[in-house]
C-alpha cells in the first residue's frame, strides 16, 4: 500500500473511493496484473528505504466516486487532478492578476484540461480527443496558504477513446502557474500520469495550448500514432525560429556566442573580444536575441542587475533557490560594501598586515569606522531578520583552517591539496625530465626547464631521477604553458603580478606527496632579466620565506585554471550545448531524455547570471583573480585543447599518466598513487553512473539499429558536435554513436561531468579558498631578487612583504563572499540517486526498479567514503588536523558543507 501512495499521492489516495473500487491493480515487482477485493488492493509491499529522496505528492481522485454514466452505456467519466504549485510570494502586479483571474472565471476565461488519445479516429483520420473540461473552484481556492493546489476536470469519453497519451492545456487567466503534475484516473489501467513541471502561460500572450506528455517513454519509432503530430510540434516549438528577442516567458532554446562579456558603450577598458568562432573558439551558449550595443554591432547589449538574463521560463530558479541565492547575492553585497567603506575612510592602502588581520574577518567581521556601521545598516533596505543578524557580516571560517590553523603552511598539506582539495585534476605523472613547453619557441623562447637534476636530487630518498621516474614516483602540475602567453599583459596591469609555474613533487613510502622544486617562468625580456628560476624546499629563514611566496604564485595559478578553465570550461560552458540541443531535438517522452533531465536542472539558469555577473567585464571572476581582464581568454586558450572522448574520469586519469588500464582491478584502472581521494572515491561513483546508465540504455536499445535509427537521439549528439561545439566539429576525436555501449559511454560522461565532477570542483571552494592565504586568487608582488629595490623591504618584514604579496583586504573580501555563495547547497537540491516523484517520472516499471538499485548504491558508496575517511592509514583523507576527503559524498544538508553531490550543474 506504500508504493501505492507515493504513486497516487498519500493524503489524497487514502480518501480516494476510487481507489478501492478497482478491479485490478499492476504489481511493479512481479510485472504481473493482480486482482484486488472490494475491501481494498493487495500490493506486495516492497522493502525500500530512500534517504532524503524529495516525494512530492501526487493528486488522486478525492471527491466523489468514478461511476460510468449509466444512461449512455459507449460513455464513461473520467477525472483529472491537476496539482499546482503556488508561489510563496506575489509582487503586487501578480496580487492583481490573481483576483482578475478569480473575476473572469465566472465569465469562462478559466484554465481547460483536453485528452488526447495514443489512437487515430478511423473516420477524420486525426487523434481522438476529448472535449473541454475547464479546473474547477479555481477562485475559491485562489487564497488557500499551501504550497500545492489540487484542481479537479471530469471528462465524458466515449469507451473506445483508447488510452491518452497527451493532454493539451489552455490558460486563459492573465497569470502565468506552474503546473506540477496532472494524474487521470477512470481507465482500467489505473491512474495514468502527466508530469508537468513547467510554467503555463497566459494565452493572452502566448497563444495555443501547451501540450504535456504521459510518463510513458517512446522512441521517435514507436510513437503511437495519435501522439506523432503533436511530437514534431512541441519540438518546433522549442526550437523557434532563431530571430526576435526572446521575452522572460518563452520557452525557446536556441544557440549563440558569448558576445555579451563586454559592454563597449562604457568605453574601451569594457570591451571584451567575442567568444565563438573562427578566430576564438568556444561553446555555444543560449541565445536572447537582444539588440547590438550602439559602439559595436557585433556585440549585444547587456542586461544589468537587478533585470534578468533571458533562460527559458522553466530554466530558471524556482523561489525556493531563488531565495537561497538572493540571499547569498545580498551577503556578497554587504560583504564588498563595508570593506569599499573600509578602504575609502582609512588612511593606507588596507592591506592585510598580518595572520591576526585574516583572523579577525571571522572572530569580529569587517568593522566601520566612526560608527557607520550602524547608519549604514538603517540605510540599507534590508529584512529586520538580517539587521539583526549578528553573523551577517562576519565569515564563517573555513574549514581548512577549523582543523589546524596552521596547517596550510605546510609542505605536506600544500601537497595533499593537489589530489584531495579543490582541484585534484591537474596533478600529471612526469613523463620525463626536465619538462619541456610545446609553445612556439620563436615566440615563447627555448622550450627546455630550467629545473635540473641538481635541484630535485637531494629529495628523491636516494634514487637517481631515472629510477625515480620508472617507478613513478615523480608528478608535476604544470601551469607554464597556459598561463605563459598572457603574462606580459597579465603582469602590466594594475596591482597583478604572475608567473607560469610548474611544481615537481615526490610520491614518498607512506603514500603522501611532497613538493621538492618549483619552476618560476616569465616572458624572455631580455638578457639582463632573468625568465626563469628554480625554487626549493628552505634551509634557512630567508629561503623559507622565498619558498612560501614560490608556493603561493602556484596557488594563484591553480585558483585561475580551476576557476577559468576545470570548473567554468568543462563543467558549465561545455555541458550548455549538450542541454540546448536535449531540449531542441528530443522529446519529452524520448527515453534518453528522461535519462538526462535531472541533470540539466538549473544549468542554463546559473550560467545565465555567470554571463551578467561574474564572467562578464569587470565583473566577480576578473576583479578577484590573477589575469584581471584575460580571463575568459585563458579560458579559451583552453578549450582548443578540450576533448569530449577524454573527459570521463577514467579516460582523463589515463590522460594524465595517474592510472594505467588493469583488467584486474575493480574498475579496471591501477592508480599509481593509491591513495588518492578524487580517483578513488570518484570511481565509485563513475561505475555507479555507467552500471545505472547500462541498464537503461539497453532496457530501450535491444539491439545496434535502433540506436542508428533514432532520428531524435542522432540529431541531438549531432547538433551538440555541429552546432553547440562548432568550432571543433571537424575533431577527429568525438566518439561515434552507433552502438548501445556508444551511448553508456556518452551519456555516463555527461552525468558524471553535470554531477560528481562539478562538485568535487565546486563545493569546496569557501571551505579551502575562504581562508585566502591558502588559495590567494591573485597575487600583486613578484618575488623579490637581490638587485631589487623592494629586497631590502621583504628582508626587513617578511611576512608584511608576503600579505602585500597577497589580495588587499577589498580583492579578498569580495572574492570570500562571491565563493561563499558558489559553495552553498539550496534546501530544494537534488542529490545523486534522487529525482522528482521518484515512482512515476517514468511509467516503466522496471525502469523505476532499476532507479531504486541506483539509488541503493549511491548510498553504499556514501558508506564507503565515511569509512575511509576513518581510515588511519589512508593519510590524504585522515590524521591530525587533516580535513576529511567529502566532497563526493554524495548527500548533503543545505548550507557550505563541503560535501554533496547534486544531479546537475545548479550553482
Amino acid at each position: 500500500m506504500a508504493v501505492v501512495k507515493e504513486m497516487m499521492g498519500s493524503s489524497l489516495t487514502e480518501r480516494s473511493s476510487f481507489v478501492h473500487s478497482s478491479n485490478f491493480l499492476f504489481n511493479q515487482q512481479k510485472k504481473n496484473w493482480v486482482w484486488v477485493s472490494s475491501s481494498g488492493p493487495v500490493w506486495e509491499k516492497r522493502n525500500l528505504s530512500m534517504k532524503k529522496v524529495i516525494r512530492t505528492p501526487v493528486a488522486a481522485i478525492s471527491e466523489e466516486i468514478i461511476r460510468p454514466v449509466t444512461e449512455k452505456v459507449a460513455k464513461f467519466k473520467v477525472r483529472a487532478v491537476v496539482t499546482v504549485k503556488k508561489k510563496n510570494k506575489e509582487d503586487f502586479k501578480e496580487a492583481i492578476a490573481k483576483h482578475l483571474d478569480a473575476i473572469t472565471e465566472k465569465i469562462g476565461r478559466n484554465v481547460t484540461l483536453q485528452l488526447v488519445s495514443q489512437d487515430i479516429d478511423p473516420k477524420t483520420k486525426t487523434p481522438k480527443t476529448s472535449s473541454e473540461a475547464a479546473l474547477k473552484d479555481w477562485s475559491k481556492k485562489s487564497n488557500i496558504k499551501a504550497e500545492r493546489v489540487h484542481y479537479t476536470a471530469e471528462f465524458v469519453i466515449d469507451s473506445n477513446f483508447g488510452e491518452p497519451g497527451a493532454i493539451l492545456v489552455a490558460n486563459k487567466h492573465q497569470k502565468e502557474f506552474f503546473m506540477e503534475s496532472i494524474t487521470i484516473e477512470g481507465f482500467a489501467s489505473g491512474p495514468l500520469h502527466f508530469p508537468c513541471n513547467s510554467w503555463v502561460q497566459s494565452q493572452n500572450g502566448h497563444p495555443g495550448k501547451r501540450i504535456f506528455f504521459t510518463n510513458k517513454p517512446f522512441l521517435p519509432s514507436e510513437t503511437p500514432s495519435g501522439l506523432k503530430k503533436l511530437r514534431e510540434k512541441e519540438l518546433k516549438e522549442l526550437r523557434g525560429d532563431g530571430t526576435g528577442v526572446r521575452k522572460s516567458s518563452d520557452r525557446i532554446y536556441d544557440y549563440d556566442t558569448y558576445n555579451d562579456l563586454g559592454n563597449p558603450d562604457k568605453g574601451i577598458d569594457f570591451v571584451r573580444p567575442t567568444l565563438g568562432g573562427e578566430k576564438i573558439p568556444y561553446p555555444r551558449r543560449c541565445r536572447t536575441g537582444r539588440a547590438p550595443t550602439d559602439t559595436d554591432m557585433h556585440a549585444e547589449s547587456r542586461v544589468e542587475k537587478p533585470l534578468p538574463m533571458y533562460v527559458p521560463r522553466d530554466e530558471a530558479f524556482e523561489e525556493l533557490k531563488q531565495e537561497t541565492f538572493s540571499a547569498g547575492r545580498l551577503k556578497a553585497v554587504l560583504h564588498n560594501l563595508i570593506p569599499s567603506l573600509v578602504a575609502s575612510l582609512s588612511k593606507d592602502n588596507h592591506n592585510f598586515k598580518g595572520f591576526s588581520d585574516v583572523d579577525k574577518l571571522y572572530k569580529e567581521g569587517v568593522q566601520l569606522q566612526l560608527g557607520l556601521q550602524d547608519e549604514l545598516m538603517k540605510k540599507l533596505p534590508l529584512p529586520k531578520a538580517v539587521q539583526d543578524s549578528q553573523g551577517l557580516l562576519r565569515y564563517d571560517t573555513p574549514k581548512i583552517v577549523s582543523k589546524d590553523k596552521f596547517a596550510w603552511l605546510r609542505d605536506d598539506e600544500f601537497a595533499r591539496q593537489v589530489i584531495a582539495g579543490i582541484n585534484p585534476v591537474t596533478i600529471e605523472k612526469l613523463q620525463s625530465f626536465p619538462p619541456e613547453s610545446k609553445l612556439d619557441p620563436e615566440t615563447f623562447g627555448p622550450p627546455e626547464s630550467a629545473l635540473t637534476e641538481q635541484h630535485i636530487l637531494p629529495h628523491l630518498s636516494g634514487m637517481t631521477v631515472q629510477q625515480a621516474l620508472d617507478e613513478n614516483k615523480l608528478f608535476i602540475v604544470d601551469y607554464h604553458d597556459i598561463y605563459l602567453p598572457f603574462l606580459d599583459r597579465i603582469n602590466a596591469l594594475d596591482g597583478r603580478k604572475a608567473y607560469a609555474t610548474r611544481t615537481i613533487f615526490f610520491l614518498t613510502e607512506l603514500g603522501t606527496l611532497k613538493p621538492i622544486a618549483i619552476e618560476l617562468s616569465l616572458p624572455p625580456t631580455g638578457p639582463n632579466k632573468r625568465s626563469k628560476q628554480v625554487v626549493t624546499p628552505p634551509v634557512d629563514a630567508t629561503s623559507s620565506w622565498v619558498w612560501q611566496l614560490a608556493k603561493a604564485h602556484v596557488c594563484s595559478n591553480d585558483a585561475g585554471v580551476h576557476q577559468l578553465v576545470n570548473h567554468w570550461l568543462r563543467t558549465h560552458a561545455c555541458i550548455e550545448p549538450f542541454i540546448l540541443a536535449a531540449h531542441r531535438q528530443m522529446s519529452a517522452m524520448h527515453p534518453i531524455f528522461k535519462l538526462l533531465d535531472p541533470h540539466m536542472r538549473y544549468t542554463l539558469e546559473i550560467n545565465g547570471l555567470a554571463r551578467q555577473s561574474l564572467i562578464s567585464s569587470d565583473g566577480v571572476i576578473e576583479s578577484c583573480f590573477t589575469p584581471g581582464k584575460y580571463c575568459m581568454e585563458i579560458s579559451a586558450a583552453a578549450y582548443k585543447n578540450w576533448r569530449f572522448d577524454l573527459e570521463g574520469l577514467p579516460a582523463d586519469l589515463v590522460r594524465r599518466g595517474m592510472a594505467v588500464p588493469d583488467p584486474t582491478q575493480p574498475h579496471g584502472l591501477k592508480l599509481l598513487i593509491e591513495d588518492y581521494p578524487y580517483a578513488t572515491d570518484g570511481l565509485l561513483i563513475w561505475t555507479a553512473i555507467e552500471n545505472w546508465v547500462r541498464t537503461y540504455v539497453y532496457h530501450y536499445y535491444p539491439n545496434t539499429a535502433q540506436i542508428r535509427n533514432d532520428v531524435e537521439l542522432q540529431n541531438w549528439y549531432s547538433e551538440s558536435i555541429n552546432v553547440g561545439h562548432a568550432d571543433l566539429s571537424h575533431a577527429s576525436w568525438w566518439p561515434k554513436l552507433s552502438t548501445q555501449d556508444d551511448l553508456v559511454k556518452i551519456i555516463t560522461t555527461i552525468i558524471w561531468l553535470a554531477s560528481a565532477q562539478h562538485a568535487a570542483l565546486n563545493f569546496g571552494q569557501y571551505p579551502y579558498g575562504g581562508y585566502v592565504p591558502n588559495r590567494p586568487p591573485l597575487m600583486r608582488r613578484l618575488i623579490p631578487e637581490e638587485t631589487d629595490a623592494e629586497y631590502a623591504i621583504f628582508l626587513d618584514d617578511p611576512q608584511r612583504y608576503f600579505f602585500y604579496a597577497l589580495p588587499s583586504l577589498l580583492q579578498a573580501t569580495g572574492f570570500m563572499a562571491v565563493v561563499d555563495t558558489l559553495s552553498t547547497h539550496s534546501p530544494d537540491e537534488e542529490y545523486l540517486g534522487e529525482r522528482q516523484q521518484p515512482s512515476i517520472w517514468t511509467g516503466d516499471a522496471e525502469i523505476v526498479d532499476a532507479f531504486y538499485g541506483f539509488s541503493g548504491e549511491v548510498r553504499r558508496i556514501e558508506k564507503e567514503i565515511e569509512k575511509r575517511n576513518r581510515d588511519p592509514t589512508l593519510r590524504n583523507r585522515c590524521g591530525a588536523g587533516v580535513l576529511p576527503y567529502e566532497l563526493l559524498a554524495p548527500s548533503s544538508e543545505p548550507g557550505v558543507t563541503c560535501r554533496g553531490v547534486p544531479n546537475s550543474v545548479s550553482i
